[in-house]
């Protein structure tokens, strides 16, 4: 009976496989998203189904909690120590898939980023699995995915907020009436 589950399981990843690998296909065809920037999404999308499974599979298959439990515990000890120091590389992966799926801005947008301390503003080049490239001029300017989910973006922003407003011409008395 087992080994039924088993093999329903393992079907069933394949089938989440490849229902998720053209649902992203589709998504990725409606909003013009470049082939490699599909490729990220749907590694990572696959490693998520995997991991699933194999927990499904590893319950559906009868190891006892304790002995899962002693093996994920070393397991997650080990990987947490090594993916502490990588935090940050996690968080980018993760902000790219958010970007992937809401973010409103795309290659070729005009953007400008709401920074108090720097001026982050040009048009998009690229969207990559870890940051977003900016052209501004001869400029190429790596901002971090993290980033700019957190900060404020402008899409085409006409002036730049630190310049002044154009003063209007004073009209003399005689002109206003």
């Amino acid at each position: 009976m087992n080994l039924i589950i088993a093999a329903l399981i393992v079907a069933s990843y394949f089938i989440c496989m490849r229902l998720s690998s053209s649902a992203i296909s589709r998504f990725g065809q409606t909003r013009a998203v470049k082939p490699y920037r599909l490729k990220y999404i749907s590694k990572t999308v696959s490693i998520a189904l995997l991991v699933f499974h194999l927990v499904l599979l590893i319950s559906a298959l009868g190891f006892e909690y304790t002995q899962v439990s002693i093996f994920l515990s070393s397991v997650f000890a080990v990987i947490g120590v090594a993916l502490f120091a990588q935090w940050s590389i996690l968080s980018n992966i993760t902000a790219s898939l958010i970007i992937f799926f809401g973010f409103p801005y795309r290659v070729g947008d005009k953007i400008r980023v709401m920074d108090k301390d720097d001026d982050i503003s040009g048009t998009i080049e690229e969207i990559t699995l870890f940051h977003v490239l900016i052209r501004r001029g001869e400029e190429l300017i790596t901002y971090p995915n993290t980033l700019i989910l957190q900060k404020g973006v402008i899409k085409n922003p006409g002036k730049q907020l630190t310049e002044a407003p154009e003063k209007l011409p004073e009209t003399s008395q005689a002109e206003a009436q």
